[in-house]
């Protein structure tokens, strides 16, 4: 590892890869740091040492992945799996840890492409041992063929539904599918079609994937009101209502989704501006035509920009390698522009169903805010809904603020599983628009990170500057 870099990119799923491949192409020095041992992301997850031999489980599209990741390897990249990037500095002086030490160097571009996180489902009893994302659901199948059997499935959005036709054709029995979508987000998603056909393989996929749930004879029950988890230790009982009765599902296992939101920890320690998005309920980095933040150099390539897809990721990471390019005067303006064509279309094309997705699996307030008091927000610090009103009828305007009440967001998640819960809540509470609330401030080091590795740190500092033992 140099301590110097052309380009730093920052997360090895669709848009790092591309993203780092293609500057490595045009002879830039480039280091690609991610967090998994292997490269992919959760789309791509564990594809080049995929061990489940009935390829049709996990469908065409994950294998399609295999030549993109491949490129890692023929490509001129030090590549760098297991490693945690925890600060971008404003002189873009990275921090990372990797194999319990940690080091420091600099890059002229850094390129983040974090990817996403699923959306909170903070409802009754949903920290109960048993109750588990879908996603982290599809990362056991994925590495190791583990899969839940006789789980419920709760939620909305494509992938619940992907992650669920996987189980079907994996022969895993699924208990029950319980889907939280209002009736009346069909009508407004009305509207959104026509431009949406444009992207109509993708349409086909996605009502194969109901009509295979529905002709399966798993039970699928729609328009779900309500949902609480219940159980002393661990989940034993799933409650929902439902035209305003209640039903119960006695089960061990439940697996919640209602979509994904940009992972946006490291691009808001690093100073990016974040809009609030309404139409898919997330804050976002603020990006220019080149995928360039408001950070000079630092660029958000993927999903942390706002939530397209893979495809879109992948075009967005070649579209800000081609920016971080000619910035660095390794392309002229017109070999930037000639190259970036194409992915532009795609990309353009491949944003064109999103509106219709946002709005027909928009999830309800019930799911997304707490209703009842006592339900927990911050897992880390035991910060419950009522705990934030009680915060805020005593003067907190802000999740900033609310951290001096409640700690709420500063455990070892720092707000990446109750960052957004908690903007909402508080949005509702004070009845002003989220954007009026802001985001959870966030400071590097945006992970956890040993006392022993800064005082390591502190060590190699003394040596020549930016270097990593």
């Amino acid at each position: 590892m140099k301590n110097r870099y052309d380009i730093a990119v920052i997360g090895a799923g669709p848009a790092g890869i591309a993203a780092a491949t293609l500057a490595a192409s045009h002879g830039a020095s480039v280091v690609l740091v991610d967090e998994q041992s292997q490269p992919g992301g959760q789309v791509y997850r564990n594809l080049l040492h995929q061990s489940i031999e009935d390829k049709n489980i996990l469908d065409k599209d994950y294998y399609r992945g295999r030549n993109l990741l491949r490129s890692t390897r023929d490509s001129n990249i030090d590549y760098i799996p297991g490693a945690t990037v925890w600060q971008i500095s404003p002189e873009l002086e990275i921090g990372m840890s990797n194999d319990g030490k940690a080091c420091l160097f600099h890059a002229l571009q850094v390129i983040i492409a974090t990817g996403a996180l699923e959306r909170p489902f903070p409802v009754p009893g949903w920290t109960l041992p048993g109750v588990m994302q879908a996603g982290a659901a599809q990362t056991l199948l994925k590495t190791s063929g583990v899969v839940i059997p006789d789980a419920v499935f709760i939620g909305t959005g494509p992938l619940l539904y992907l992650i669920a036709c996987q189980y079907l054709r994996a022969g895993v029995t699924i208990e029950a599918i319980l889907d939280v979508s209002p009736r009346d987000n069909y009508w407004r998603a009305l509207p959104y079609l026509p431009k949406a056909l444009l992207n109509s393989d993708q349409l086909i996929k996605g009502f194969s994937w109901l009509n295979r749930l529905r002709n399966s004879g798993v039970s699928c029950i729609s328009s779900i009101e309500e949902v609480r988890f219940t159980g002393k230790l661990s989940l034993e009982c799933v409650d929902y209502r439902r035209k305003g009765q209640w039903h119960h599902i006695e089960t061990r296992h439940a697996l919640v989704h209602q979509g994904v939101v940009p992972n946006t920890n490291l691009a808001m320690a690093a100073g990016c501006e974040h809009s609030w998005s309404d139409s898919q309920l997330c804050w976002h980095a603020e990006t220019d035509y080149w995928a360039e933040s408001s950070v000079p150099a630092v660029m958000v390539a993927g999903d942390g920009a706002g939530i397209f897809g893979a495809g879109a990721a992948e075009h967005s990471g070649r579209i800000a390698a081609l920016g971080a390019l000619y910035r660095s005067d390794i392309i002229d303006v017109k070999t930037r522009d000639r190259l970036a064509a194409p992915a532009r279309r795609r990309l353009i094309q491949g944003k064109k169903i999103r509106p219709f997705l946002d709005v027909l699996f928009r999830p309800p307030m019930q799911f997304r805010v707490p209703v009842e008091d006592a339900t927990l927000v911050c897992r880390c610090e035991e910060v419950s809904a009522g705990d934030i009103r009680a915060a805020i009828l005593h003067g907190c305007s802000g999740p900033n603020r609310l951290k001096s009440f409640s700690r709420c967001g500063m455990g070892p998640c720092q707000g990446r599983l109750c960052g957004l819960t908690v903007c909402e809540l508080m949005a509702q509470a004070r009845d002003v628009p989220v954007a009026a609330v802001g985001p959870l401030r966030l400071r590097p080091p945006v992970k956890p990170l040993p006392l022993a590795e800064l005082v390591n740190l502190a060590e190699v500092s003394a040596q020549p500057p930016n270097t990593c033992r």
